[in-house]
């Protein structure tokens, strides 16, 4: 596996859980898993993690020619998983074996939240160019969106393989009468892509319409200085808990009491802690972008909001407060679809696909 972060990177978010839970089922079938990361601050050049073999050398500009390096140095592969975040390994050029390519999302917009124009730009029409380059490559995906999206740039085969949770869905659901004060929650990296801060303004449109609102926020990132100081600005600082990074265990603690867990992402390859919130009890209040409209059925699991505003989101809520009985029915329908994500249903099928590829002449 090729992949800028691992699980100790304390950048590393869904996709490295998602990744490692992978490469530990292919360990316990028996196979050995290295696992290529960037080195970052204070890491150790190799460890074990779940019996899969990390090794961290290089950078963002340099780990892909140290990665090709050190491969030529290991005994042949049977299968290389190319994992792109906006640009890729160029792993099936040098591997000099089985290759396949894995992606979360297709960055697009992303891009522009990250860099202005006109690295932006670049970045945007270097994503399109690696996709038609990769177009004989296999690739795997959670996403119907990001499937579809790689196929229109000329991508041949893409088989999707849902993401699955570590989090095991409560044996019955809490009582958790639908009344004010709401109680929301946002599990997610504090980075600008992940647009927190359209949470915050959520809060202040609810008061604004004489709903009071807490949110708890769970997460770290670049962002939580400048979250905080907006959230002063909009005289919401008391209605808002910046919880931090916390345990799995603390972590379920808040989506359990949660009536809602909030999500305002530019895009996702889908929306691991959806599903998360959904097994404990707490459906999803999302805007409209690619992976949330999958993860979150309109109405049935949760709410879809008709636009990508604070404004949107809000009145979706206001609207939900006056029927309880909905609310119910979408967080029970929620709870049991969650049971079907659970890594014991998905595995066995990613791990099929992938020995499948790897035995390939």
């Amino acid at each position: 596996m090729l992949n800028w972060r691992d699980p100790r990177n304390p950048l590393g978010g869904g996709a490295e859980r998602v990744t490692l839970a992978y490469l530990a089922a292919l360990v316990r079938r028996g196979h050995e898993a290295w696992w290529f990361a960037n080195d970052f601050p204070s890491a150790a050049h190799e460890e074990i993690v779940d019996g899969v073999h990390i090794v961290r050398e290089g950078n963002r500009f340099t780990s892909w020619l140290a990665a090709r390096r050190w491969c030529h140095q290991q005994p042949r592969f049977d299968l290389v998983i190319d994992q792109h975040h906006g640009i890729p390994w160029f792993a099936p050029w040098w591997c000099g074996t089985n290759c396949v390519a894995y992606i979360h999302e297709v960055l697009g917009p992303i891009w522009g939240s990250f860099y202005p124009w006109p690295l932006s730009t670049i970045g945007l029409e270097q994503e399109r160019w690696t996709h038609w380059l990769y177009r004989r490559v296999p690739f795997f995906t959670a996403s119907q969106f990001t499937k579809e999206e790689l196929q229109r740039r000329g991508v041949r085969d893409v088989t999707i393989i849902p993401y699955g949770v570590d989090t095991t869905a409560l044996p019955e659901l809490d009582e958790k009468p639908f009344a004010q004060p709401l109680r929301l929650a946002t599990v997610s990296r504090l980075a600008p892509n992940k647009r927190i801060d359209h949470a915050l303004r959520v809060v202040r449109r609810l008061a604004d319409n004489s709903v009071k609102a807490e949110l708890t926020i769970v997460g770290a990132g670049e962002c939580e200085a400048e979250l905080k100081r907006l959230a002063t600005e909009l005289r919401v600082e008391e209605n808002i808990r910046f919880a931090g990074a916390l345990s799995e265990r603390e972590k379920d603690d808040v989506l359990r009491r949660a009536h809602f867990l909030l999500h305002t992402s530019l895009r996702e390859g889908w929306g691991l802690n959806v599903i998360e919130a959904n097994a404990m009890g707490a459906p999803a209040a999302v805007y409209p972008v690619a992976g949330l409209v999958e993860s979150t059925l309109h109405e049935q699991t949760g709410l879809v909001a008709e636009a990508e505003t604070p404004e949107s989101l809000a009145a979706s809520l206001v609207t939900a407060l006056k029927r309880p009985e909905d609310y119910e029915r979408w967080r029970r329908a929620a709870w049991l679809r969650a049971k079907e994500f659970h890594w014991s249903n998905v595995l066995p099928r990613a791990c099929d696909w992938l020995e499948t590829q790897a035995g390939r002449k």
